[in-house]
């Protein structure tokens, strides 16, 4: 596969946001809606409108633009933290009660949920890093998503190395053979393994995907790419 233009490809978006290829930081995406950051361009909006397929929303999460860090979310609900202020949650409320999308919160020291708990709309898994009530409660916010708990790749931070949509996966090649079986259990489909932006294994902190598109860091080769899209299942869409 050849290195792509931001426009080459309907399903594919090559870009930056805030100037960083990390975009997976700074957005997420799911079937209904796309989050990201506040200073995120109207061109750029539209760009990742056309490619996902699904509208855009802008918020701020405790103060910074690291939507991608700070939420968990699959098309029927979004989970934050409780260090989210006030009128951060009243405005993502307000944007997604459009579109009938809940917003839950969660009191926990682990905030970063956007690294700890990895779901799609029908399967997921939690950091072990959770205690049980925490964990109660994420799968109370997700009533339709059967979860397991579990860590990856020697890390309590089961998203920071994979990324899934209701149609495929891509993880990091450094996770064990077991953990690959593991997943593939869960999810129901078997994942694919590669980097991004130029070998980078944490693969979420370049990737904004759903199952109609994927947004990839710049900084990504044609090869990274090209693994994204077949692990996504869109090669074989095509």
């Amino acid at each position: 596969m050849q290195a792509l233009t931001e426009t080459s490809e309907k399903h594919i978006l090559i870009t930056e946001l805030e100037g960083n290829s990390n975009i997976g930081l700074f957005g997420i995406a799911t079937d209904k809606f796309c989050l990201v950051g506040r200073t995120v361009s109207e061109i750029k909006i539209k760009e990742i409108e056309k490619v996902l397929r699904v509208p855009v929303f802008q918020i701020g999460l405790y103060g910074t633009e690291l939507v991608g860090l700070f939420c968990a979310a699959n098309s029927s609900t979004v989970l934050l933290p409780d260090i989210v202020s006030e009128h951060e949650l009243k405005t993502l409320r307000a944007n997604l009660a459009k579109i009938n999308v809940s917003v839950s919160v969660i009191k926990t020291e682990h905030t970063a949920l956007g690294n700890t708990i990895l779901l799609n709309n029908k399967s997921g898994i939690i950091s072990e890093a959770y205690d049980k009530k925490a964990v109660a409660e994420i799968k109370k916010a997700f009533p339709n998503v059967e979860f397991v708990q579990m860590d990856l790749s020697g890390l309590p931070t089961p998203r920071t190395v994979g990324i899934v949509t209701d149609c495929g996966g891509i993880f990091s090649p450094n996770l064990s053979d077991s953990e690959i079986k593991k997943i593939e259990h869960v999810f129901g489909f078997e994942i694919g393994l590669g980097t991004v932006n130029l070998g980078n294994p944490f693969v979420s902190t370049g990737i904004i995907a759903n199952s109609n598109g994927f947004v990839i860091g710049r900084a990504s080769s044609g090869y990274e790419i090209s693994r994204v899209d077949e692990s996504l299942g869109f090669i074989k869409r095509i």
